[in-house]
């Protein structure tokens, strides 16, 4: 949620954020709910106030008619004003969490296709050398969304043998790379209330958007990534700048609908309605976002050279941010089978829009408190690199080679 006051203040870049990320709302309206929310809040302070002038009057003694008269209007006018305000500030809130993050100035306008790549690493192999990872997994009997369907739906599945520890290889080797580069790491809830979801700024532009799993009769949802249980983790404290940046890696199951992903690259294991994932996590001062997201960023193309898996990164153009980030990046690994670049996973700077949300705030060594800055990260989307790998590592022959990285967690074998 933005302040409302940089929204009065800011109204031109808040407006140009609104309609380069693709949303449709008027913030002249929601500036006249928060005009009428401080209109009739003045006068329920007054009645209240007056109300308590003339319980004092009352007291000691018989009160006159006219004064008993005039208590009995005042409540009756109170009860109306304090339903008004009750209503005026549901309202005024749900405008409030309508609106999404600004955007920075060097984030590229337009829809996906005007996203920018600001980094390559690694040569662009051929068709001929790419294996499709889900007939390669099937042959060897390493996945099985039969069964997976069978059991809990379309897009589940079962990781077997090879495959498995393979994940678990992957897992381990970005657990070692994150707790190199300070972070603490934590196992969180794969479940979260509607008060930690909405805080984290998971709010689609349509109802038929909606990508998380919802608990019928409680108020609990299945987290969509790490990131939304570790927002919460420091809902409503007050942390001293000196203990600042907290820095989390997460790993989790993360369960996704995938809505709104129809026409995009569905096959196998690339979107799938559960998967494990590791995920950074940055609590920061606000001078230090933007130090911090190229830090993330960093880390992740460390991941990816090291697992020498060729790539691209991209600066996310405004139609294809969410509501919370301010900037994104983007890792798109080349993808030798499809010819084309794949997305691997991504980093944000959400600034202080979660943090306001959830009330998540900083207090300085002068004592002044203020909202702190959140970033995320994907360190290791354990599906998603698993295909990768495959396309790029599969040997002829039916065998997979090892990345060197990996041979550590992997008995030092060669090849799988």
């Amino acid at each position: 949620m933005l302040d409302i006051n940089f929204i009065r203040e800011n109204q031109d870049l808040v407006e140009h954020s609104i309609k380069e990320k693709g949303y449709k709302i008027n913030i002249k309206d929601v500036i006249a709910l928060d005009d009428s929310r401080k209109s009739v809040l003045r006068e329920v302070e007054n009645l209240r106030q007056k109300r308590n002038e003339i319980a004092a009057k009352m007291k000691g003694g018989k009160p006159e008619p006219a004064l008993i008269e005039e208590g009995k209007n005042v409540k009756t006018k109170l009860a109306e004003l304090e339903e008004d305000l009750t209503k005026i500030e549901a309202d005024y809130k749900t405008a409030m969490k309508s609106v999404p993050n600004i955007i920075f100035e060097d984030v590229p306008l337009g829809g996906e296709e005007c996203s920018v790549e600001v980094a390559s690493w690694g040569g662009k192999k051929p068709a001929s050398e790419g294996v499709d990872h889900l007939d390669y997994a099937v042959s060897r009997d390493w996945v099985d969304f039969e069964r997976g369907a069978k059991v809990a739906g379309n897009k589940f599945y079962y990781l077997k043998g090879e495959l498995a520890l393979l994940e678990n290889a992957l897992l381990q080797f970005g657990l070692k790379k994150v707790l190199e580069k300070g972070f603490t790491f934590m196992t969180v809830p794969d479940l979260v209330s509607s008060k930690t979801l909405e805080g984290t700024g998971f709010c689609p532009r349509t109802s038929d958007q909606s990508d998380e799993y919802y608990i019928e009769g409680e108020d609990l949802a299945l987290i969509a990534t790490a990131e939304i249980p570790i927002t919460g983790y420091h809902t409503d404290e007050i942390i001293d700048e000196k203990d600042l940046p907290l820095m989390y890696a997460g790993y989790s199951a993360c369960f996704r609908k995938e809505a709104g992903s129809a026409g995009k690259h569905t096959r196998g294991l690339f979107r799938v309605h559960q998967f494990n994932k590791l995920e950074m996590y940055v609590f920061c001062l606000p001078e230090k976002s933007k130090e911090m997201h190229e830090f993330i960023r960093a880390t992740e193309e460390e991941i990816w050279q090291e697992l020498g898996i060729p790539y691209r990164v991209i600066n996310i153009a405004a139609g294809d941010l969410g509501a919370p980030a301010a900037k994104k990046y983007d890792i798109e690994y080349w993808s030798p089978v499809d010819q084309t670049y794949r997305e691997l996973t991504s980093c944000s700077n959400c600034t202080d829009f979660q943090a306001r949300n959830l009330n998540i705030r900083v207090r300085r060594e002068n004592g002044k408190v203020e909202v702190l800055h959140t970033l995320n990260g994907t360190a290791v989307s354990l599906a998603r690199t698993m295909v990768a790998v495959i396309e790029n590592y599969a040997k002829e022959g039916g065998k997979l080679k090892v990345p060197e990285v990996l041979k550590p967690y992997l008995n030092n074998r060669e090849e799988i």
